[in-house]
């Protein structure tokens, strides 16, 4: 394994990095890249805006609510293997995507995309964090941020490039490329995986509870913007998620084998990190879901010239994330994650100077430009923080943790959009949102800046320890 960044990869590392770096893109990008395709779908399809939202919806309902059984699994029965299994089923149920000929398929194809997707993230990351070590984990997870990140912002490209150019089919059947090219490599890692420890079981009783409670108070969110609070198709399941939930809780608590042991929100950087991680893709999610809506609703931009639009802040995660994954593992991570959500704040209040008609080069994309480089600063860092405060063999539950809070955070805020923007998308709608985003990021920021802890430097021979780093604070420590 390597410990230092500047050290060549070794042919595993490599194609552990290129697996992880495909699989997981893959679940993030089909999060959002069917946003832009929603108008041609329902023109197709039929089933008005129900279906519209359900097309979304499902896969975030799924991915969300079953990504903490997928890290437990991972941590169980092996990264590689799970990997595999959520490969293969996200490749045949993209292709189901791709065929669905009413949109009640469709729905229910995206909700079982949602349930393979949800195996991919997890695994993926803690397979990095098990094969590198040291400050090469932190370049490393910095390659894998930028990628994945950046599959939130690039979805609109390829989802408007895709409905303008062929048909948005595509966006579906393009997951096989992807997923055909890195079959090969990952059958070869097959051998990182450890056979199942003497006793191992699963949590099923926390597995049913985590389910019920996560997709209960996803779909409460979800339906709130049609029904209202006061329908029991509402807040009957909101009330019978949160039931779950507070069951789950007191399950992990008490059982001698948890698949989220509580244990981990008690050490520092573990439970102030996913308190950051909440505001920062809460933000993220939120600011990108209004401005594309922006773009072209108000603006007037075509659904390839919106994509294109907001290119420069993928551009700018995918050059810097590296690097900036480099020098956290060198200095540690707390003033990353503090300076980045402010630049990614400050870039988000540049933007309440947007107006018709719109100046894109003079009101959105300097804005744009220094979002960019804050999010490149913030997301390895905050990986980093939270991983490496957990140990190897439990980095799959650490990881669907953190992948859980930030998909969920995202549903929650976009499903209090209307709350910000009003029934309408406006440019007074837009300015707000840009100062709630903003103000969510500067919580981030505070959070990181309160709660986070550089860990100790590592031994050096020659007696010296990189300068920021808190040395009597302990990565793993509470």
């Amino acid at each position: 394994m390597s410990g230092s960044p500047a050290a060549a990869l070794t042919t595993v590392e490599k194609r552990v990095l290129y697996v992880a770096i495909v699989a997981s893109f893959m679940a993030f990008l089909d999060g959002s890249v069917v946003n832009l395709a929603l108008p041609a779908i329902s023109r197709e399809l039929g089933g008005g805006l129900v279906v519209q939202q359900w097309v979304v919806d499902a896969y975030l309902l799924t991915l969300g609510a079953l990504i903490l059984v997928a890290g437990s699994l991972s941590d169980q029965f092996g990264r590689v293997r799970v990997l595999q299994w959520g490969l293969a089923g996200f490749t045949a149920t993209s292709v189901l995507c791709g065929l669905a000929w009413n949109g009640e398929s469709l729905i229910v194809a995206r909700g079982l995309q949602g349930i393979a997707g949800a195996l991919l993230v997890p695994s993926s990351l803690a397979l990095i964090v098990t094969v590198f070590s040291g400050p090469a984990q932190s370049a490393a997870i910095g390659k894998w941020s930028a990628w994945t990140s950046g599959a939130i912002v690039a979805a609109p490209v390829l989802g408007g490039v895709s409905v303008d150019v062929f048909t948005w089919r595509v966006i579906f059947f393009f997951n096989i490329i992807p997923a055909a090219a890195v079959w090969p490599a990952l059958r070869r890692l097959r051998a990182l995986d450890r056979g199942r420890a003497p006793g191992a079981r699963i949590d099923a009783a926390g597995t049913a509870l985590a389910v019920i409670g996560l997709g209960g108070v996803v779909y409460a969110f979800i339906e709130r913007g049609t029904r209202g609070w006061g329908s029991p198709q509402v807040w009957l399941p909101l009330v019978l998620g949160l039931a779950a939930l507070g069951a789950f809780l007191l399950h992990e608590h008490r059982t001698p084998a948890p698949m989220m042991p509580l244990r981990l929100f008690t050490i520092r950087n573990f439970g102030w990190g996913n308190a950051a991680t909440l505001v920062i893709y809460g933000a993220l999610n939120l600011g990108f879901f209004v401005l594309g809506l922006y773009l072209q609703q108000v603006a007037g931009l075509g659904a390839t010239a919106a994509g294109l639009a907001l290119l420069p802040s993928t551009l700018l995660l995918l050059l810097l994330s590296a690097r900036v994954g480099t020098l956290s593992g060198r200095y540690g991570p707390r003033w990353f994650m503090t300076a980045g959500p402010l630049l990614c704040a400050a870039g988000f209040l540049m933007m309440l100077g947007i107006d018709l008609p719109l100046d894109y080069f003079g009101q959105v994309l300097p804005g744009l430009v220094v979002f960019g480089v804050g999010l490149a600063v913030t997301v390895a860092p905050l990986t980093a923080a939270i991983l490496g405060a957990v140990d190897p063999e439990e980095s799959g539950i650490g990881s669907a943790v953190n992948n859980a809070v930030a998909r969920i955070a995202g549903l929650v805020t976009i499903a209090f959009a209307g709350l910000i923007t009003g029934p309408v998308i406006t440019t007074a709608g837009l300015h707000g949102t840009a100062a709630v985003t903003a103000g969510l990021f500067i919580a981030g920021a505070a959070a990181s800046a309160v709660g986070i802890r550089n860990p100790p430097p590592a031994p050096d021979p020659g007696g010296t320890s990189p300068s920021g780093t808190d040395p009597g604070a302990g990565g793993r420590g509470a």
